[in-house]
């Protein structure tokens, strides 16, 4: 049983509520001033951000805690300034407010538009990754929304050290720094569960687990994902070096990201030219194969179990299957895949064209890396998370899945009574843009 918010957590998630409420209202000019304001403050910020980090990092080595979630928590020099400079791509992308996707008019004088508009206020919660404050404040604030941020406590100096920043950034723009708030313990995560009303989507940035919990106890609408059990099939056309190289970087570039792959897949007949070549190829890059039966004839020395097929490591760890053709690939992706990203390398168009029309997951790839599911390099400047739900949006969420829509009518006294009695009549005309 989840306890209800504190009175203090609803004061500040109600005054959060009220901030987004005028943000929804700043123009384009004012909201980017903001997020390029909060970026100038993260720069300036760069020493206290790394020195907070470090300290988390050294919490963490004390703690022995797992090396996917270290991995996930480090916060370099590199990674900072790629991270601040996200921020400053969000400033320039084009506003998502106030777009009219809708122009017709119902009759003379009756007109009806429909306009994106700010969701209201976001409710994030992530571990580790405290790069994901900077994404998610700056896509918040650039989208008209206020935002609520929950991360995990192995991450805490982190974020109090770059919400510091954020906070004072807002400071000298039009956006009240109350916009942004950040929650610090485990009672505060478990009341956001409980801030319908004040809270118009969660979106939750972490493992299965965290993601499943929050999804069955909170009746705030979900964005997220809870597996990212990610494929790649090596198809009997594939160019083999080419197809290793894709293999490597999907699984090696960063095995903690969700988009990295899991599993495997290679046609049966180009699986004795393929494998042994990658067994050593994956070895040298200190990653554990487990195979089946086929595979393990063809040099993986580890047995994959039934467990194998649908665990995300998150780690240099690869389960591999030899099927007997794209088919038994697909099937096999239907039954195990998680619906985030899976890719085939091929040089048969037919067959490229099948496995992308056939898997339904957000992404599907055709001859190169599962790791480019991300908003970064989507070039959405930065993501709030990655949605696997077949309804919108799906995918790295940037701008456009942050915002909603309004429908507007202007008449001149009409009524639905003259449109009953057919005194009147519609002529649903479409209007430009």
């Amino acid at each position: 049983m989840i306890a209800d918010p504190s009175p203090d957590l609803l004061a500040r998630a109600a005054q959060v509520r009220r901030c987004a409420m005028t943000l929804g209202q700043l123009d384009d000019g004012q909201r980017r001033q903001a997020v390029l304001a909060m970026a100038e403050a993260l720069e300036q910020s760069s020493e206290a951000i790394l020195a907070a980090n470090q300290a988390d990092l050294e919490a963490a080595a004390a703690e022995e805690l797992a090396p996917a979630l270290v991995a996930r928590l480090k916060l370099d020099g590199p990674k900072l300034a790629g991270a601040i400079a996200g921020v400053r791509q969000v400033a320039e992308l084009a506003d998502p407010v106030g777009r009219r996707q809708l122009h017709t008019e119902l009759d003379a004088g009756l007109v009806l538009e429909r306009l994106t508009v700010p969701l209201g206020v976001l409710g994030v919660i992530f571990e580790a990754r405290p790069d994901a404050v900077m994404q998610i404040a700056s896509l918040a604030i650039r989208s008209g929304n206020g935002a609520l941020l929950k991360g995990g406590r192995e991450a805490s100096r982190s974020c109090e050290a770059i919400h510091a920043a954020l906070r004072r950034g807002l400071a000298a723009s039009a956006v009240h720094p109350d916009a942004l708030e950040l929650l610090t313990s485990r009672e505060e995560s478990l009341g956001l569960l409980k801030l319908d009303g004040l809270v118009d989507l969660i979106i939750p940035r972490g493992s299965n687990a965290l993601v499943r919990f929050i999804q069955d106890n909170t009746r705030i609408p979900v964005l997220g994902h809870a597996d990212g059990i990610c494929h790649l099939f090596v198809d009997r056309a594939a160019d083999l070096e080419l197809a290793l190289k894709v293999a490597l970087d999907s699984k090696t570039q960063y095995p903690a990201a969700c988009n990295a792959i899991e599993t495997l897949l290679v046609d049966a007949a180009i699986a004795p030219a393929f494998l042994p070549k990658a067994v050593l190829a994956f070895g040298a890059a200190g990653v554990e194969l487990r195979g089946d039966a086929a595979a393990m004839a063809l040099g993986v020395s580890q047995a994959a179990s039934d467990e194998d097929w649908s665990t995300e490591y998150s780690d240099l760890i690869l389960s591999v299957k030899v099927v007997p053709d794209l088919e038994a690939a697909l099937d096999h992706i239907g039954r195990y895949g998680s619906r985030h990203t899976d890719a085939i390398c091929t040089r048969d168009a037919a067959s490229a064209d099948r496995f992308l029309a056939a898997v339904n997951s957000a992404g599907v790839y055709l001859n190169c890396s599962t790791r480019f599911a991300d908003g970064f390099r989507y070039g959405f400047g930065a993501e709030v998370g990655i949605s696997t739900q077949t309804m919108p949006p799906r995918g790295p969420v940037g701008l456009e899945g942050l915002v909603t829509y309004r429908y507007r009518l202007r008449g001149e006294g009409h009524i639905a009574a003259d449109y009953a009695s057919g005194v009147r009549q519609f002529s649903h005309r479409p209007l430009p843009l």
